[in-house]
């Protein structure tokens, strides 16, 4: 079977996420490794980037935040950011959010936003 031309190459990591991969969440206290998959965009209206992704769950990440909103720093081989997880999915997997500075390569589209040439 053949790959279509706009697709990105099979095994690639980024695909069509920013970032799909490990990570290390922080609190104040304690810190759990776990996986992420992490994409964001520019939104005009405020004129900051947001970034968002889901976290997978493990029992020390579970114990970290207890299952409840948390203010943490999310480390990536990229960066580091400061984020906010949500409550749990079905799933177990938790929603993370941030603005600004992700950690991880942005798109094309915060390039556009550098400095005129």
């Amino acid at each position: 079977m053949s790959q279509r031309a706009d697709e990105p190459p099979r095994g690639e990591e980024h695909g069509d996420d920013d970032y799909n991969g490990s990570a290390v969440v922080f609190t104040a206290e304690r810190q759990a490794e776990v996986e992420v998959v992490l994409r964001g965009n520019f939104q005009p209206i405020d004129g900051r980037f947001h970034w968002y992704g889901r976290v997978t769950g493990d029992g020390e990440l579970d114990e970290l935040v207890a299952g409840r909103r948390a203010e943490v720093v999310l480390r990536t081989p990229h960066g580091d950011a400061v984020a906010t997880l949500s409550d749990p999915d079905p799933w177990n997997r938790y929603r993370i959010t941030g603005l600004g500075r992700p950690p991880f390569p942005a798109g094309s589209e915060l390039v556009e936003l550098g400095e005129p040439d």
